[in-house]
């Protein structure tokens, strides 16, 4: 089970939200990637787990208007398209970063 980020930031000059990892990696997932990854269950079938939300329904500028924890286990994102109901936890986060995500490893330098 993932851990909680040390650090999650909105660059919003960039489009991606940042997470910097624990073990010293950082990914940056793009807003609309994000967005479009929404895993409640207006954007998802509940019970076939077919994606329901076309992705060129999302806007291509879309943001995060604000950005909350649920407990100690996922982000609540309120989009600039007023949607809200999606919660990205730690484990699913873990698991998009393989998809169009930027991740590095910060080494340590003296």
């Amino acid at each position: 089970m993932a851990t909680a980020p040390q650090n999650i930031r909105a660059i919003r000059d960039d489009g991606v939200l940042e997470l910097v990892w624990n073990d010293g990696r950082t990914n940056r997932y793009p807003f609309h990637f994000l967005r479009c990854q929404c895993p409640c269950a207006a954007c998802v079938n509940e019970f076939t787990g077919e994606r329901i939300l076309d992705p060129e329904t999302v806007p291509k500028d879309i943001q995060p208007v604000e950005i909350g924890l649920s407990g100690n286990y996922a982000l609540k994102i309120r989009w600039s398209d007023d949607h809200f109901t999606g919660l990205y936890s730690w484990d699913y986060l873990e698991k998009l970063s393989g998809n169009n995500v930027v991740t590095s490893s910060t080494e340590a330098t003296t």
